[in-house]
């Protein structure tokens, strides 16, 4: 089938990850964002694994090492300052605490954004408000007006998917609260912040304050937790999330006082539950779900950005095999990923957990944790995809030699 249209609601990495895919597989994209543009910054993300070797198929290996945040390493420090646990950035092959290719997430969706626009449709500051499938197509109707037919859709908006509530039912039945809440934003560095993260973690409270650096050297990113049993802050009211985040920090010590002083300047701030996306689906008809929207393994499993590339390659790669038929793509694409979705999800738990717990009896199974790890990080097959059409082969075979 020549012409395929596929609409993707999301532009942030999945969205546009997919867009890639989807275009050297010969589809027509379209990709709808209800934000203005790119959002910018945002917290760091990461790639291990087998997400690198989809990095390197999709020809941007290069770009994405040059836009990284070039961090060498963490320390984890006490009140005081005291340096008492060590990361680098080389440990474990460049696939440990600390990546080698770490890059703010608002740069890799300039990346990504840069590499499709010229062949994708992007419709900026407009989101669908209907959609409606029969067995040929969705029609689609959308917030700045019109009604379009696409042949699939494809939700890539996030965690607090619209596209997902809309056809799949409302978030309340997706979403898993893990217990705790973390805030992002920029502040100046007025740290001494130089290539090193570090991290101040109060085991007694289960809070965190912590500092990132970024290719920037006159700034940096704040990172704060807490513990929260519920979370019910209107998203739109950053107003009362800044409060909130104020009160449960109040008395946690290092240089937490001095971050949050910052608060109200900040240019991005963004505070969110730490959740996980579990369905036994992720695609109804002609719609299909990827990325967070689909299976969030929350910031805590540092594996969010690998799962939205690999799954962007396995469903393009599924969905061209089964000549755009919906029901066989689906199908083949979700059996591919969930088993490497639920090792990643479980890295996720286990991370929150090791927040809350404390003692002897809190020690993992460090021979059942690295297994684990191994499979969160490598455990899922990349097909070639022989005999699918692919309009960058050639460059991807130029960047691999």
């Amino acid at each position: 089938m020549g012409g395929i249209r596929v609409l993707v609601a999301g532009a942030s990495i999945a969205g546009p990850a997919l867009a890639h895919w989807l275009r050297r597989r010969g589809a027509e994209v379209t990709v709808v964002e209800r934000a203005p543009g790119l959002r910018p910054g945002g917290q760091a993300v990461d790639a291990r694994g087998v997400a690198k070797e989809v990095i390197r198929r999709m020809g941007l290996d290069a770009a994405v090492r040059a836009a990284r945040t070039d961090t060498a390493g963490a320390y984890t420090v006490d009140a005081d300052g005291t340096v008492v646990e060590t990361f680098r950035a080389d440990d474990h092959d460049g696939d440990g605490y600390i990546a080698e290719i770490e890059i703010l997430r608002g740069d890799l969706s300039q990346v990504l954004h840069d590499d499709t626009r010229d062949g994708v449709e992007y419709l900026f500051c407009d989101r669908i408000t209907e959609l409606a499938q029969d067995a040929d197509g969705v029609d689609v109707t959308f917030a700045g007006g019109g009604t379009r037919r696409f042949d699939l859709v494809i939700g890539a908006d996030g965690l607090h998917s619209g596209l997902r509530a809309m056809v799949f039912g409302p978030r309340e039945r997706f979403v898993r609260h893990l217990g705790l809440v973390l805030a992002f934003y920029t502040v100046p560095n007025e740290f001494g912040l130089d290539r090193w993260l570090i991290d101040h973690q109060d085991q007694e409270s289960g809070r965190s304050a912590g500092l990132r650096p970024v290719r920037d050297a006159t700034r940096a990113i704040a990172m704060l937790s807490f513990p929260a049993a519920d979370f019910d802050v209107d998203h739109s009211d950053v107003e009362a999330q800044k409060r909130l985040l104020r009160e449960r920090m109040a008395g946690l010590g290092w240089q937490t006082r001095r971050i949050l002083d910052h608060l109200d300047d900040a240019p991005d701030f963004y505070l969110d539950q730490v959740a996980q996306v579990v369905m036994d689906r992720w695609s109804s008809g002609r719609v299909g779900l990827l990325g967070d929207a689909a299976f969030c393994s929350s910031p805590m499993s540092g594996q969010g950005t690998g799962l939205a590339l690999v799954g962007a390659y396995l469903l393009a790669g599924e969905l061209a095999a089964a000549g755009w038929d919906p029901e066989p793509a689906f199908a083949a694409y979700e059996e591919r990923m969930r088993p490497f979705v639920e090792a990643n999800q479980e890295i996720g738990r286990m991370h929150v957990s090791s927040l809350q717990a404390h003692g002897p009896d809190a020690e993992p199974d460090m021979d059942a944790l690295m297994e684990l790890v191994d499979r969160a990080i490598n455990g899922i097959e990349l097909p070639d995809y022989a005999g699918v059409p692919d309009a960058g082969v050639r460059a991807w075979a130029a960047a691999g030699s």
